[in-house]
């Protein structure tokens, strides 16, 4: 059983580079669908499409016990172009796996190595979720649409986080991730000469005094414990040195743990816009889209996921100084808003070559997670563990 373990684990992280190098953008995780299923297939694990892109694998179908767990992995990656020096380096210019999501993927194959080795001992059934489309494509919920949570009674995720020591979890009874959402302000006022900015109506003035006012709304508005965000991301106004510029487009982003929260900072970006741009003489169009719901976990859920890391790794195993909820987003919300559930973060920080923050092109995923996070997931499930 040992030697099965390791050969698990050794090709998950094989795989994990191979996928490194492959990366592919939400909704078009073709290769990455195709190289999940060939590895099913080997292991004689039977599998259905879902959301066309996505794969749920089944173990142990006809279980009698309850519940019906379900494991889930994301597979999409992100338009950055990676400038590590690792052999594994992203092949495809402009995309890489920013995140880790190859890790996660890399995992849930591991896992699905080690339960079918075992899958006579598994008490109930089990269901891996091969996700596509989380960066901001909604792929949970296409998923969930096209019955990925048909039988499923529980739901296990999880994220890797550089930010953390390396092996340190946190899974709170309740919110873990803050919800998310992107605002487009697009001024336009009246261009013309830089000479003459008495004849204009300056939209990149305008942008300014407006960036500058959303910057406080979170310092303002919302109470010093409340944890949310206002980011002025871009300010895009095309010219040159001796031109006043027609228009201005401002983009951002907001991080709310709630939806309340949600509809008081879209109202005070609308309005602080637009009274700002009138005050410049400047037109103001506001468009603000909500991307994800914040990533609340259920206690019960929790509490066990953070039990079987404990049977692990004890309590030294366990953050107690990173603040949450992360003000970062998952789209694994979709999930616990339709059965219960939890949602880890866990720590990749073991050095020099794991600091690097999810989303930069310096980031690549800590391998040693691999064995880790699977036997997480075998605990999570009740199945057998090597010794």
């Amino acid at each position: 059983m040992a030697t099965i373990w390791q050969q698990a684990i050794s090709h998950a992280q094989q795989l994990r580079r191979h996928l490194h190098s492959q990366p592919e953008l939400g909704w078009q995780e073709v290769q990455t669908a195709e190289l999940i299923r060939k590895q099913l297939d080997l292991l004689g694990i039977p599998w259905e499409s879902c959301a066309e892109l996505g794969t749920l694998a089944r173990l142990n179908p006809h279980g009698d016990s309850k519940p019906h767990i379900a494991l889930r992995a994301d597979m999409d990656a992100l338009p950055i172009t990676e400038k590590t020096q690792h052999s594994w380096v992203s092949q495809n210019t402009g995309c890489m796996h920013a995140c880790g999501h190859d890790g996660h993927t890399a995992t849930l194959l591991a896992t699905a190595a080690w339960l079918k080795s075992v899958e006579d001992k598994l008490p109930g059934p089990v269901t891996l979720l091969f996700q596509p489309a989380e960066e901001g494509g909604h792929g949970a919920k296409k998923m969930i649409d096209d019955g990925a949570l048909q039988g499923i009674d529980e739901i296990y995720g999880w994220h890797n986080w550089p930010a953390m020591s390396f092996g340190k979890l946190i899974c709170p009874d309740d919110i873990v991730m803050c919800g998310n959402g992107t605002f487009s302000i697009t001024l336009t006022g009246k261009g013309g000469h830089a000479s003459q900015p008495e004849l204009c109506r300056d939209p990149v003035l305008a942008a300014s005094a407006v960036t500058m006012a959303l910057q406080q709304i979170i310092s303002r508005h919302l109470s010093p414990q409340q944890a949310a965000v206002v980011n002025v991301s871009s300010i895009e106004a095309p010219s040159a040195a001796t031109v006043i510029p027609d228009k201005a487009v401002l983009g951002g982003s907001i991080r709310v743990p709630d939806q309340k929260t949600r509809d008081l900072i879209n109202r005070l970006i609308t309005e602080i816009s637009q009274q700002t741009a009138a005050s410049y003489g400047v037109d103001c169009e506001v468009n603000i889209y909500p991307r994800y719901e914040a990533t609340i976990n259920h206690a019960h859920q929790a509490s066990n996921l953070r039990a079987q890391w404990q049977a692990e790794h004890g309590l030294a195993g366990m953050d107690t100084d990173t603040l949450v909820p992360i003000m970062a987003s998952e789209d694994f919300s979709y999930y616990l808003n339709e059965i219960p559930g939890a949602f880890a973060l866990i720590g990749a920080d073991d050095g020099p070559d794991h600091q690097s923050v999810c989303h930069s092109p310096l980031y690549d995923f800590n391998d040693q997670l691999i064995p880790l996070v699977t036997r997480l997931y075998a605990r999570l499930v009740g199945a057998p563990l090597p010794e």
